[in-house]
């Protein structure tokens, strides 16, 4: 079954995006913030909620593995 079709699977790539995206800007700043618009945008848009809401995506990200080791 495709990532697509599956909510979990999709939740589980949105959050592997997020902070890879947010891991990356760390080292390359300006490889993601030249591409603001566009297709491209959307890895800075990622970056950027990894950054601000960082929080919430590390207990996601917990409770996203938790989800998966035990009730999958």
């Amino acid at each position: 079954m495709s990532a697509l079709f599956n909510f979990q699977s999709l939740l589980s790539v949105i959050l592997l995006l997020i902070c890879t995206c947010t891991y990356l800007r760390s080292f390359f700043p300006s490889i993601i913030d030249r591409n603001k618009t566009g297709a491209m945008g959307t890895f800075w848009k990622l970056a950027r909620i990894g950054e601000r809401k960082s929080p919430y995506v590390a207990v996601c990200c917990i409770m996203m593995a938790a989800s998966i080791l035990f009730w999958s």
